[in-house]
């Protein structure tokens, strides 16, 4: 059994920040009900990398295991029916609607603590449900931009790059299941449910703890560098550097006297850390950068490893698959999807030693278990078929 088997959690999100953090409650066991329009959600229809799959978008398929589809028109009487229904039993509902979306539709705090006290309900938005920037559209790079995150890489002048990977979405994602998980232990103590509100410019400023700490405390501008510096709070050298065979490493805070053996650089020795590091950060970047580009990838990590210098090799997502530790570990999992083939997939952050996450289902058709919810729930067949015949639930694929 995983630590939340028995508890029921309607999904209500889209996208990727919800259904990541409804996915991550699945994995620990929760009965995740995936609640979408009869077309199916958003992110079916919109395949990241242009992957379209055979029948689920790859898109999807990652972000929605563990959890069964029902396909409810929400703005109908019966879906409405069909939701508060559900509602009087579940233990968390995930929205991430526009602010105003959720009332219009009757699924806002207080019309579901109304029905059930108990419900945990996790509200996610872009920037807050009220104030002068809460209907912006709530997209990850657009929170990069706001966060000032982006200004602390790289170099003066140039455009920002921002990061690889949905970042803001996946951290707000693991703010929810967070706040999820800690309203779900307060009402083990206290028996009450309570509103979770997270967004999406909080979640992305609050994790920069250090470097807006540095910033207000300690007011130290923001300031890039002319070279590509990874961090301007981080001395020099820092950052990402060539090797003659056009692959790449990564070193962060070395030794200078250790640098200056390892690179065969003898200028680097007599180095002070604070005024080569700080004042005069780009003449020692570059520095470090002609030296590192006389060696090969390997040999310039072996030459800067037995140094004990900070040092690895810059990975794509094939070296990332392949790396041994990768496998040690088991970070990925693999399992065959009745439309999609095997699939390969990152697997579960968090070991417990007692009650392990698992795959229980791979991500479903729209309105797959449709009926099979609504028969949990207490309709029988006639009304199913009723609800289905005036198009308020949709009866998906088995």
């Amino acid at each position: 059994m995983g630590i939340l088997d028995g508890i029921t959690v309607l999904d209500c999100s889209i996208a990727m920040a919800g259904p990541f953090a409804a996915q991550r409650l699945g994995d620990l066991g929760a009965d995740v009900i995936k609640i979408e329009p009869l077309a199916g959600e958003w992110q079916r229809h919109a395949p990241a990398g242009g992957i379209t799959g055979n029948k689920i978008n790859v898109s999807f398929l990652s972000l929605n295991r563990n959890k069964r589809s029902l396909a409810v028109d929400l703005k109908s009487e019966g879906g409405k029916e069909v939701l508060r229904k559900l509602v009087e039993t579940a233990d968390v509902f995930i929205q991430n609607y526009r602010p105003g979306v959720a009332a219009r539709l009757g699924v806002d705090y207080d019309s579901l603590a109304a029905i059930n006290p108990r419900l945990i309900y996790v509200s996610m938005s872009g920037y807050g449900e009220d104030g002068p920037s809460a209907m912006r559209p709530g997209q990850d790079l657009l929170l990069q931009a706001m966060s000032g995150a982006m200004l602390s890489a790289g170099r003066a002048g140039e455009p920002p790059t921002p990061a690889g990977q949905y970042l803001v979405d996946a951290i707000t994602a693991y703010t929810a299941f967070e706040g999820a998980l800690a309203a779900l232990f307060h009402r083990e103590r206290s028996g009450e449910g309570q509103k979770v509100e997270v967004n999406m410019l909080d979640a992305i400023t609050t994790i920069q703890m250090q470097e807006l700490s540095v910033f207000t405390v300690g007011q130290k501008p923001q300031a890039r560098s002319a070279e590509p510096h990874a961090h301007v709070y981080i001395r020099s050298p820092y950052g990402v550097f060539g090797t003659n065979d056009g692959k790449f490493i990564a070193l962060a805070m070395p030794n200078f006297p250790g640098l200056a053996r390892a690179l065969d650089e003898p200028r680097l020795a007599g180095l002070d850390e604070m005024s080569a590091g700080w004042e005069d950060r780009d003449a020692t970047f570059a520095l470090v950068r002609d030296a590192i580009a006389k060696f090969s990838q390997p040999d310039a990590l072996a030459r800067l490893e037995a140094e004990g210098i900070w040092v690895g090799p810059v990975y794509g997502y094939a070296d990332l698959v392949a790396d041994p530790q990768i496998a040690h570990n088991g970070t990925f999992i693999e399992y065959d999807h009745p439309t999609e083939g095997r699939v390969k997939t990152p697997g579960f952050p968090i070991r417990f030693s007692k009650s392990p996450s698992e795959l229980r289902r791979g991500a479903p058709l729209t309105g797959q278990h449709t009926a099979e919810v609504l028969a949990a729930a207490g309709y029988d067949a006639a009304r199913i078929e009723a609800l289905i015949t005036q198009g308020a639930v949709g009866r998906g694929e088995p």
